[in-house]
Formats: structure tokens, sequence, C-alpha cells
């Protein structure tokens, strides 16, 4: 099993960095493509395989690569919510990378693109197996690093300064994180291991005052900015639009969830829940939450942009989970958890129905979209599909994790905000409806002034609406059949709380 770990780290990382050392001449070669796909597709193959070793195996022991200082490590440990997130993360990135293998071919600097593509992909590998607090928010930033490529690839002005502000708001958010990691180091007194329910000792918090209060406080804050969380949330909606659809598509389903898993490490694995139960951060933090889950539905509402408008509302979903982690319920923590997968399928297949829109229109704002379903009819029926699952309307799986988080926060004994966050996410989904819908309604039905005349068929390449059309029965069959996905995830909640 350790093999099958380093291998799902390097073998991406030592290929992006191969395809970025490649000459320049060969940056247009189509070749550089297919051999990035077929990448993805070997880790797929090795993520699938420990997932099947994890679960046939009752040794998850971690192990140490090498030690940084005597007392410094960096460690990887297969546990259940690891093994979760390596069960989707590279099949998104599979999925996205079939879908670049068409898009790029309207982009220049590709091996740019696969090279950072591959480096990205490792780091959340190494970042989702990390085994101790040093090791996890060392490839958290390195995730950000290699990232960042991925926004500014156009080389557009927009771009640059999207880049750029992408990189100064994580930084920002990595530095608060990391006086929390250096705090919580010195009062474990050597190696934050991970371990459910927290491994810091009761009496080595009580001791110190309000420091390991603020300290976790900033981790959430910090880590969340890679969620969008406000007050931070503001790079995300600049970053996602100007990114190629494939890069948008990742980062905002994949990537933000780097900021995500980061928390629940923090909360769940370092501290422990019942640290914050009751206290200033806990109510603090939902704050921040409900505050981030209204704001981004709103201005998605408002947006015309069709990219941003996607953006916005992954400020607003992400929060979703934020919301669930923090009430620090089981029901509400595995409805969490399941929102991480569900909007992970959902949002790699919005961003790439917008990607394939473009490619094949040009167009960027909703209002240029009226007739695109005569036009482009199975892509936006995926895109339909996917949409009432991210509105939370059944049988779609978006409609499981929303009846999770809702019951788990009515049953969190967390006073107002018992019934406040249920209102809060009832009125988000009805604005979802609004912002998303819309672009169905119109798509199929343009009304008696369109021009039909225009009614050729521009649907895109099957390299396209091959993995939309995976995404979308993805979704559809996780709402169906979410029964041993709950129990697993429920388990998960249960030894955390």
């Amino acid at each position: 099993m350790h093999e099958i770990i380093l291998c799902l780290i390097l073998v991406p990382v030592l290929a992006g960095i191969f395809i970025l050392s490649l000459p320049s001449k060969m940056s247009e070669n189509s070749a550089v493509s297919r051999i990035s796909v077929a990448v993805l597709g070997i880790l797929t193959v090795l993520s699938v395989l420990l997932l099947s070793m994890y679960y046939k195996s009752a040794d998850a022991a971690g192990f140490t690569v090498f030690p940084l200082t005597e007392n410094l490590e960096i460690c990887f440990r297969p546990d259940g919510l690891g093994i979760f997130f390596m069960g989707f993360i590279p099949p998104v990135w599979l999925l996205g990378g079939i879908f670049s293998l068409e898009y790029l071919k309207h982009e220049t600097r590709r091996k740019r693109f696969w090279g950072f593509y591959l480096l990205t992909l490792g780091a959340l590998h190494g970042l989702s197996l990390s085994g101790n607090l040093v090791t996890m928010y060392l490839f958290f930033e390195m995730m950000t690093l290699v990232s960042m490529p991925l926004v500014l690839h156009t080389q557009t002005h927009e771009a640059v300064m999207a880049g750029l502000k992408y990189l100064l708001y994580s930084m920002c958010g990595a530095y608060m994180a990391l006086f929390g990691v250096f705090y919580l180091y010195h009062l474990g007194g050597g190696p934050v291991e991970f371990s459910p329910g927290g491994v810091l000792s009761p009496e080595a918090l009580a001791q110190g005052g309000v420091l390991p209060y603020l300290s976790i406080f900033l981790m959430i804050l910090g880590f969340g900015v890679k969620a969008g969380m406000f007050p931070m949330h503001a790079w995300l909606p600049t970053a996602h639009p100007v990114a190629p659809a494939p890069a948008s598509a990742v980062l905002s389903a994949i990537i933000v969830k780097g900021g995500v898993l980061a928390v629940l490490r923090s909360v769940y694995y370092t501290v422990g829940a019942d640290f914050i139960k009751g206290t200033w951060v806990q109510y603090a933090w939902i704050v921040l939450a409900l505050v981030t889950v209204f704001m981004g539905s709103m201005l998605a509402f408002r947006e015309p942009v069709f990219k941003k408008r996607l953006a916005y509302s992954s400020v607003s979903q992400a929060s979703y989970i934020l919301l669930g982690m923090a009430v620090l319920h089981p029901a509400a923590l595995a409805g969490a958890l399941m929102h991480v997968l569900f909007h992970a399928f959902i949002k790699t297949a919005l961003f790439l129905t917008a990607g394939a829109v473009i490619y094949q229109t040009g167009c960027t704002r909703v209002d240029e979209l009226t007739g695109i379903g005569k036009r482009m009819p199975a892509t936006l029926w995926c895109y339909t599909f996917v949409s009432l699952g991210l509105i939370g309307i059944p049988p779609m799986s978006g409609f499981i994790s929303k009846w999770y988080l809702m019951t788990g926060m009515l049953e969190s004994g967390t006073g107002v905000f018992s019934w406040l966050g249920p209102a809060v996410l009832l009125v988000s989904a009805l604005l979802t409806a609004g912002y998303l819908l819309p672009v169905t309604i119109r798509g199929f039905l343009p009304g008696k002034d369109y021009d039909y005349s225009r009614c050729g068929s521009l649907e895109p390449p099957k390299k396209m609406t091959i993995p939309l059309a995976i995404l979308a029965a993805a979704a559809l069959l996780t709402g169906l059949f979410p029964g041993g996905l709950a129990g697993y995830l429920g388990e998960i909640a249960q030894s955390v709380l």
C-alpha cells in the first residue's frame, strides 16, 4: 500500500516536471495531451487499487518518507477521510483531462497547462493522504503554487491580475493557518498526527487559555480562504472565469475542497470537535458560513457572465459544506461530506458545459444563450440534470446531502442557528434555481421571436460530451442509490464526534 501511495504522489509530480521541461517547440504537440491523459488514466487505476487494498487490509498504518528535523517529518497515512477524497479526485481530474483534449485545440501553451494540471493533482493526492499537520500544510501550500499558473494561463492582463489576486488571498490565508500550525505543534510537543476526535489532550488545550481558540479559528479562516468563505472569498469569482474551462472546473469543484479537507483535519482530527463546541469559535464559524451561503447565491443570481455566475455559485455551495461542519453534529457532518462529492460532480459538469458553449459559440454571457438548447441539446440536457442536483430536487444527489444537512442542523442544539441555518439553505436553493434554470428555459424555449433558421447543430465533439454525460449520470445515480455512501460517511462522522 505504501508504494501505491508514493506512486500516486510522485507520478503526477514527475510527469508534470517532465512535460514542463520539454522543448518549447513541443508545447503545441498533441502527443503531450495524449501522454498527460494516459498518466491521468494510470493514476485513476492506482487510486482504485488503493481503495481496494484499504478496504481489504486491517493495517492502514502511516509511514514516514523522510524527517525534516528530529521531531518534524513528512508522513502519510490512509484513513477513511483521505480514502474518500482519493475516491473521486483522480476520476474527476481524468474527465477534465479528456474534455481538455478537444478544448485545448484553440488554446496555446498546452505544455504548460498539462504540466501544472498534473502537478496540482499530485499536490491534492499528498494533501488527501497526509498523516500529520505539517505534511498537510506543506502540500496545501504546494497546491496553491502549482495551481496559480492554471489561473493565469491565457496571460491576458485580466488573467495575470486574477492569478496575483489568487496568490495574495491564498498566501494571506496560509499565513493565518500557519500561526495555528506553529502553536498546535508547540502545544503537542512534536508531530501532530491526525486522529479521529482530536489528538491534542484536553489538559494541554486548557492550559493555553485563549490561544488555542484563536489558533483554531485562524486555521478555519485561513484554510477557509481556499473554500471561498467570507470575508476572503473575492479571489474565487475573479480567478475561475479567466482560466480555461477545464481548469475552472477543477478549481471550483476540487481545489476548493482542499480548503474543506484542511479545515476538517484541523478541527476534527487535531483539536477535536468537543474543544470548540458551544464556544465563540463555533458560533463565529457558523455566522461566516451562513453569510457566505446567502451572499454567494445573491451575487450569482445577479451575475450576467456565465462562468462568473458559476464561480459565485461555488462560493455559496462550498459554504454549505463548511456550515454542515460547523454545527458539529454527525448527520450534518455526513451531509457536508456527501455535498463534497456531489458538488464535485455537479460543478465540474457545469463549468465544462460553459466551456463547451464558449468553444462552440464564443458566447460568455447568459443573455446570449437563448435557443442554445436547439443547437446543443445533449449539452444542455446534461447541464439541466446537474443543475437540478445543485438545487436539491429529488432524485438528484444534491437533495440527499441537503436533507442530511438540514436534519443535522435542526438537531444540533445550536440555538437560533438550529432553524436559521435550514431557512438560509432553503432561500439559497430558491436563488440557485433562479440563476441556473433560466439558462435551460430560454435555451429550450426561446420564444416566438427566435430565428429558428439558426438551429443548425453545434453539439461539441464526443471528447467533450462524454465527460459531461458521465458526470450527469454520477449526479443522478448517487442520488438514487445513496445508501452505501451515506453509511460510510456516517461512520466517519460518528468516529470524530
